[in-house]
């Protein structure tokens, strides 16, 4: 009985001694860190950073419905990026407009696969087991890259990613004109047509004058262009005068022979036929000539056409 009871106090020694090197150890270890989310989140201001490195890249929409179907099956592959040296991001479309213009993206869901600056499209199935193969096997290499034309650092995407980046800023004024504001649907356009036409005066007004000021006209920087421009003014006011001046001379000579032809009607009419002009009559040798060599020439051209009747 004695040792029995030896015993017993014996194990209840070791348990507790057992019972005391657990809480220790239980309260002086240090805490474990979760795993930290390998699913990375790629922005306008961070999406330089899959320039290196291997990476693969999937663009959604919340409100898509083969983007939610792939998101579980997407989070799983994020899980052997670490292990497989591959990076697994995600962009979502709606809030990164930036990065949808500059990788011009024109269905949902669209998985790119980067490797240091070069660019491929994903074609492939969307399993666990088709992205783990497509990147374990380096499948990749067998998919053209994108042109560096249109590569998401070409300067043809960054006009691409700006003018998506202005899209949804207006998109997001309207929104705040009709439903804060307001503003009726029919007044938002309103105000974005005036907004557009008076900034493309302002824009065509600055360029022409940063042109003038670029490409200044040789004519009007000549030294001499003033001069010769006078000096052709006054060319032209002379060339006037001038002309006014026949015109003038021209009004005197059909007034001067209006006169003459009353003169020579008023003779004719008051002198008898062989009876001599009377003198004074103002009636000069100039014309006179002149009414002679008209009428001889008449009367010549009366006799050829008699001849020719003849």
């Amino acid at each position: 009985m004695d040792s029995t009871m030896a015993f017993l106090a014996q194990q209840r020694k070791h348990c507790s001694w057992i019972c005391t090197f657990f809480l220790v150890a239980f309260f002086t270890s240090p805490p474990v860190s979760a795993k930290p989310d390998s699913l990375r989140e790629v922005t306008d201001a961070t999406w330089e950073e899959i320039l290196t490195g291997e990476w693969m890249i999937e663009f959604y929409a919340p409100w898509c419905p083969a983007c939610q179907h792939l998101q579980p099956v997407w989070k799983q592959f994020a899980d052997w990026g670490e292990d497989m040296g591959v990076n697994i991001a995600k962009v979502d479309v709606t809030e990164q407009p930036g990065l949808s213009g500059r990788f011009i993206i024109t269905s949902l869901p669209t998985i790119y696969h980067c490797k240091d600056g070069v660019f491929r499209k994903y074609q492939g199935a969307r399993t666990k087991e088709d992205f783990l193969s497509f990147v374990d096997e380096q499948k990749w290499k067998a998919v053209e890259p994108i042109s560096s034309w249109f590569g998401p650092s070409s300067f043809l995407m960054n006009s691409m990613s700006a003018l998506f980046k202005l899209s949804m800023f207006i998109r997001r004024c309207h929104n705040y004109m009709t439903e804060q504001m307001g503003i009726p649907v029919w007044g938002s356009y309103v105000i974005f047509g005036l907004a557009t036409l008076f900034s493309g005066l302002a824009l065509g007004l600055l360029l022409v004058f940063i042109a003038d000021f670029a490409f200044p006209s040789r004519r009007f920087s000549s030294s001499d262009y003033y001069q010769k421009k006078q000096t052709m003014e006054q060319a032209r006011l002379i060339q006037r005068q001038e002309d006014h001046e026949h015109e003038a001379d021209g009004e005197e000579d059909d007034d001067e022979d209006e006169e003459d032809d009353e003169v020579w009607r008023r003779r004719r009419r008051g002198s008898p036929e062989g009876r001599p002009e009377p003198k004074g009559q103002g009636f000069s040798d100039k014309a006179l000539r002149k009414r002679v060599v008209e009428k001889r020439e008449k009367e010549e051209e009366e006799e050829d056409e008699d001849e020719e009747d003849n």
